[in-house]
C-alpha cells in the first residue's frame, strides 16, 4: 500500500473514531405543554446523577439509558422561574445544554422559566420595552473602576426634557450586578407595570454590591459618595429625596436597611426583602443603643416596608428586626408571603415595590 494511503485510512480512521466519541446532541430542559419538564445530562462514566431544583423537594434521582444520557421527567411545576442543577457523583455541576445561567459568583446553575398559559409579572409581553445599559463608574470610595447596569423605562430620552425618579436595587450576597435582570427580570417587571399604569416611569440603578475584601460599611459609602453622583450627573433624574428610592434582597435587604435608614434625609422609599443583618455594619447603625427621631423618620420615610417569606430561614430573625423598629417608633408595613429565601418571592416582592414608590 503507498504511504499516501496509509495516511489517508488512519485520518479515515480517526475521524471515524472521533466522531464516534462525540456525545450525542441534547435538548435540556424541555419544558412540556402540561408544566412538566424534561432534564437530560450525558455521562457514560457517572456513577449516579440527580437533579435539584428549588420546585423540587430534596434532590431526584436520574435514569441512565444505554448511550449514557441521564433523565427525569418532573411536574407539573407551577410556572415561574427556578434555578437548578445537576449532582454528579456528589458534585454540582450547571447543564451544559442549558446558556441560561444563574448569575452568581459561587453557586454554579442553570435556569429554567416555565412560562404556563397566563403572563407572568415578570414575562416578556407585548408592551414597549425600556433598556438595560452596562455602565462603568470610578469608585472612589474603593480606589477602582466599577460596573453597574442602569434601566430606563421605554421612551426614554437622554436628551429630553423629562427627569425621571432612581430606584437603587441591590442583589443578595454572593450574586452580581446582573442578577436582577438575570434570575430577577427587573427590567421586563418594570416594563409591564408601567404599561399597566401600575408603575411609573422610572430609572432603575442595578449596582455591583460586594465590596470585599474592603470592609462591607464601604459599599454605604460607596453609594452615597460614587454611585448616585454618577448617575445624577449623567442621567435627567429628579435629585431629591421623595424621587429616591432604595431596595434590595438578602445582603442586599440588609445594605438597604443600612443604607436607607441612616440617610433618610436622602431617601423618601425603603424596601428590604428578607434581609441579612448579621454584619458589623448593621449592629453599628440598629444595636443596643439605636436611638433614633421616630418622629422625624417617619415625616421623612413615605414607604418603609420589610418583606419575607414564612419558609425564608431568615424569617425569625427578619421578625425579630420588624419588631425592634416597630418598638422604637418607626413605622414601617411588613409583607409576609409563603415561600423561602427565593428568586421567585424576589420578583415579587419588586413588583409590589415598583407599584407602591413614587406615587
Amino acid at each position: 500500500m503507498k504511504p499516501s494511503l496509509y495516511i489517508a485510512t488512519a485520518l479515515m480512521l480517526a475521524s471515524t473514531s472521533g466522531f464516534a466519541q462525540r456525545p450525542p446532541a441534547i435538548s435540556s430542559p424541555d419544558v412540556h405543554a402540561d408544566n412538566t419538564v424534561t432534564f437530560k445530562y450525558y455521562s457514560r462514566t457517572a456513577q449516579k446523577v440527580s437533579l435539584s431544583g428549588e420546585f423540587l423537594s430534596g434532590n431526584h434521582a436520574m435514569t441512565k439509558d444505554t448511550s449514557g444520557i441521564w433523565s427525569i421527567t418532573v411536574g407539573p411545576v407551577k410556572p415561574d422561574i427556578y434555578p437548578y442543577a445537576f449532582v454528579v457523583d456528589s458534585v454540582p455541576v450547571a447543564d451544559p445544554n442549558n446558556t441560561y445561567i444563574f448569575a452568581n459568583e459561587r453557586f454554579k446553575r442553570s435556569i429554567v422559566d416555565i412560562p404556563g398559559n397566563t403572563p407572568l409579572v415578570h414575562a416578556l409581553q407585548k408592551v414597549p420595552h425600556g433598556k438595560v445599559s452596562y455602565r462603568l463608574y470610578p469608585s472612589k470610595t474603593l480606589g477602582t473602576t466599577r460596573q453597574l447596569l442602569v434601566y430606563t423605562p421605554p421612551g426614554f430620552n437622554p436628551a429630553g426634557k423629562t427627569k425621571y425618579p432612581v430606584l437603587y436595587l441591590i442583589h443578595g450576597g454572593s450574586d452580581t450586578e446582573e442578577t436582577w435582570t438575570k434570575v430577577g427580570r427587573a427590567n421586563f417587571i418594570a416594563d409591564n407595570l408601567i404599561a399597566q399604569k401600575k408603575a411609573v416611569p422610572m430609572i432603575i440603578v442595578m449596582p455591583y454590591g460586594n465590596v470585599r475584601p474592603a470592609p462591607m460599611p464601604d459599599f454605604t459609602k460607596e453609594v452615597m459618595q460614587d454611585i448616585i453622583p454618577f448617575i445624577e450627573a449623567n442621567y435627567p433624574v429628579l435629585a431629591d429625596p421623595q424621587h429616591r428610592a432604595v431596595a434590595g434582597f438578602s445582603v442586599g435587604g440588609g445594605q438597604t436597611l443600612n443604607i436607607g435608614l441612616t440617610n433618610t434625609s436622602k431617601f423618601a422609599y425603603v424596601s428590604s426583602y428578607a434581609p441579612y443583618t448579621q454584619t458589623e455594619e448593621f449592629q453599628k447603625n440598629f444595636g443596643a443603643t439605636y436611638a433614633p427621631n421616630a418622629e422625624q423618620v417617619n415625616k421623612q420615610l413615605k414607604l418603609f416596608t420589610i418583606s419575607v417569606g414564612t419558609d425564608d430561614f431568615l424569617y425569625e430573625s427578619v421578625k425579630q428586626n420588624i419588631a425592634m423598629f416597630t418598638a422604637k417608633g418607626i413605622r414601617l408595613r411588613s409583607d409576609i408571603v409563603p415561600g423561602g429565601h427565593t428568586w421567585m418571592n424576589c420578583k415579587q416582592y419588586l413588583a409590589t415595590t415598583l407599584q407602591g414608590i413614587f406615587k
